[in-house]
């Protein structure tokens, strides 16, 4: 089994429509900058309100990604 070493980045994404959109658009814009995504845990849910209305989702997420380079056994 291959072994990895993962690291961590905390962020929040948001969306005007809904908490799964403001997801979605996290891990798309956090994927333009990072590589070997491999998961996400949601932290935190919150969002804005307006004039009595949801103005939008914020969703803050870990993203987990595996560092590129061999892994040496010792």
């Amino acid at each position: 089994m291959e072994q990895h070493v993962y690291k961590v980045v905390e962020i929040v994404g948001t969306s005007t429509s809904s908490i799964e959109d403001a997801i979605q658009r996290g891990i798309t814009r956090a994927s333009h900058s990072l590589r070997n995504i491999g998961w996400f845990q949601v932290v935190e849910t919150r969002g804005h309100v307006a004039d009595g209305k949801i103005d939008h989702f914020q969703v803050a997420m870990k993203i987990g990604f595996t560092l590129e380079g061999s892994a040496r056994q010792g």
